[in-house]
């Protein structure tokens, strides 16, 4: 019986310094933001950071839906950008068929903002 209980050691530790890391990473920030004060609001913590709306306010506040729009086409195009890099390096691998294909996603991505621009997604008054 003993034999059984030393093949499950490995496991046991590993168990064990993962609960340790994760207590230390965890809870360690908590008890300093604690005892550095970081916890207590005031006026410049409760301020507008990025979006520029108030951050408190009444839940259910409308918001402009041209924000979340803009949002959204800047998330696309910052993908397209991204994926344009890797693209970019591996290109003598992948060669003609590569070349193509990312023609057809650029030309798909132009498509769409040629839409957004045309129906004045872009427009902000």
């Amino acid at each position: 019986m003993p034999d059984i209980a030393y093949q499950y050691l490995p496991i046991l530790l590993f168990i064990g310094v993962g609960i340790a890391f994760s207590l230390i990473f965890v809870g360690a920030p908590v008890i300093v933001s604690k005892l550095t004060g970081t916890s207590q609001p005031d006026a410049n913590k409760l301020s507008e950071y990025e979006s520029g709306f108030p951050a408190f306010s009444d839940s259910r506040a409308q918001f402009d839906v041209r924000f979340y729009l803009v949002s959204i086409l800047f998330i696309v195009f910052d993908l397209e950008a991204a994926y344009l890099f890797p693209w970019a390096v591996s290109l003598h691998w992948t060669g003609v068929p590569g070349w193509v294909a990312m023609m057809q996603f650029l030309a798909e991505l132009a498509i769409g903002l040629i839409y957004a621009w045309k129906i004045g997604a872009l427009e902000w008054e």
